[in-house]
Formats: structure tokens, sequence, C-alpha cells
């Protein structure tokens, strides 16, 4: 997923996706200058911080 996936997926900013997916704990892959996200960790991260 890109960051504009995730961020749309989630219901944040690109800005915010850029900002905290290190401190989140999200894994992300960069690829030259481009960040991208596998469906199934974001889903993973979003189940493991749903309250």
């Amino acid at each position: 997923m890109s960051v504009e996936e995730v961020a749309a997926y989630l219901g944040v900013p690109k800005s915010t996706v850029y900002d905290r997916w290190k401190p989140w704990g999200l894994k992300g892959q960069k690829f030259g200058r481009n960040l991208r996200f596998r469906r199934r960790d974001v889903e993973t991260w979003l189940d493991k911080h749903t309250v």
C-alpha cells in the first residue's frame, strides 16, 4: 500500500503517516523515495491498536 492508501485507510492525513509510521511501530519498506506498506501489516497493526 502507498502512503496515500494507508492514510485513506486509517482516516488520517498523509503527513501523519510519514511522521508517525516509525513511532507507531508500523512496518514499512522504502523503495527509493517511495514508502510502501503491506496490507496485512497495516491490518495487524490496526487490530493491535484498536480499543
